[in-house]
């Protein structure tokens, strides 16, 4: 599934293969897919005549700005999105989602002067389209939160601590995968308070997030994690080889060692 370490594979290939050509018809056959009231008409003449100026990313949005002072086209890869620019996929091997090349999952598309084109393929339809969306909605980004950026996210909040940590208006960029990763590094139970880390605890939370974040982006995914290959039935922690305990954190599937993460 696209999380933080997908989208910036979807942001690089932007960046290197997308930017500076001319924008010569948009495809957006889902209204659906587009967000926030955006229209078919409306997107297309937004971006026609129009180039992609910079790639950017923050958390799970990828954020494409234009040119003539024109609007940012924010992308969001939902649970099976996938960026292909010219037929060239940035991510062949998502999980939990389809991998075929099928255009009729093309849910939004725009096509340049040259003859290439870029295209968002959703099997699942769960992502989304949008113009100037409200990049102040979302918290800090995962991959360079400070020590002090995630104290204020977690706050002095009673919720579940891997629930506030994939709140994407606290700290951007945290899913489901990333959050039971971190976690288990850090040796902190999904379940507790998120407010109520110790400040030793929260230097290792912060020390262990940035540090599993950059290691999926290294690895590939976010389902190269270390705790990944055994969360499933009988599996054990790689740990201490505890048999890890599965359970729902803030409505999420969650796997977790009852022996380290205290």
């Amino acid at each position: 599934m696209p999380e933080l370490a997908e989208v910036e594979k979807y942001r690089r290939l932007a960046e290197e293969a997308a930017l500076g050509r001319e924008i010569v018809r948009v495809y957006a056959p889902d209204a659906w897919y587009l967000k926030g009231g955006l229209t078919a008409r409306a997107v297309k003449t937004a971006l026609k005549g129009r180039s992609f100026t910079t790639a950017r990313r923050i958390g799970k949005q990828l954020l494409l700005d234009t040119s003539d002072g024109g609007p940012v086209l924010g992308l969001h890869a939902g649970m099976a999105g996938r960026l292909l620019v010219d037929g060239r996929a940035a991510i062949t091997d998502l999980w939990f989602a389809s991998n075929q090349e099928l255009e009729k999952w093309d849910r939004f598309a725009v096509f340049f002067a040259d003859g290439g084109d870029l295209r968002m393929r959703d099997s699942r339809r769960l992502g989304g389209v949008t113009l100037d969306p409200r990049e102040s909605k979302l918290g800090p980004d995962a991959l360079t939160v400070t020590l002090g950026q995630l104290r204020a996210a977690l706050g002095k909040s009673t919720a579940p601590l891997k629930a506030r940590l994939m709140d994407q208006s606290r700290l951007a960029g945290v899913g489901n995968l990333a959050a039971d990763e971190a976690l288990w590094r850090a040796g902190l139970d999904p379940r507790r308070a998120a407010g109520a880390l110790d400040d030793n605890e929260l230097r290792r939370l912060h020390r262990h997030l940035r540090k599993t974040m950059q290691d999926l982006l290294n690895r590939g995914g976010s389902h190269t994690g270390d705790l990944m290959p055994e969360r499933a039935a009988q599996g054990v922690c790689p740990k201490d080889g505890a048999p890890l305990v599965r359970d729902r954190v803030g409505g999420r599937t969650t796997w977790w060692c009852p022996k380290h993460q205290l």
